[in-house]
C-alpha cells in the first residue's frame, strides 16, 4: 500500500520515487540506564564531553571534561539532580570511553 502511494506521489509530482536513505549512527545513543536515570550522547551537539542524562522527572547536561559539572537541570529537583550527578561521577570512565568510541578524534 505505502509503495502504491509513493509510486502515485511520484507521478503527481513528475519525478521518480526517492529512496531511503543508508541508516545513519545513532544520533542519540544511550549510554547507560541506571535508577531510572538514562544517560547519553547527542551526535550532531557541541565538541565539548558532556553527558544528558534524562529521568521520569526531568533532565540535565553535565560536562565531563575536564570534571564532572552540571551544565543545566531541566524539572530535577536538588535530590534527584544529586542523584543523578553522583551517578556521572560513579560511571565517568564508562561514559568517557563511550564518548570517545562515538566521537573518534
Amino acid at each position: 500500500m505505502l509503495d502504491r502511494a509513493r509510486k502515485m506521489r511520484a507521478d503527481i509530482e513528475g519525478c521518480r520515487p526517492r529512496r531511503a536513505k543508508a541508516p545513519a549512527r545513532h544520533v542519540s545513543p544511550t549510554v547507560l540506564r541506571v535508577k531510572g536515570f538514562r544517560f547519553y550522547f547527542f551526535s550532531r551537539e557541541e565538541p565539548r564531553p558532556h553527558v544528558h542524562v534524562q529521568h521520569a522527572d526531568g533532565e540535565a547536561k553535565f560536562w565531563i571534561e575536564p570534571a564532572v559539572e552540571l551544565h543545566a537541570n531541566h524539572g530535577l529537583k536538588a535530590k534527584r539532580l544529586a542523584e543523578a550527578q553522583k551517578l556521572v561521577e560513579e560511571h565517568i570512565d564508562e561514559i568517557r570511553d563511550a564518548w570517545a568510541k562515538h566521537f573518534p578524534g
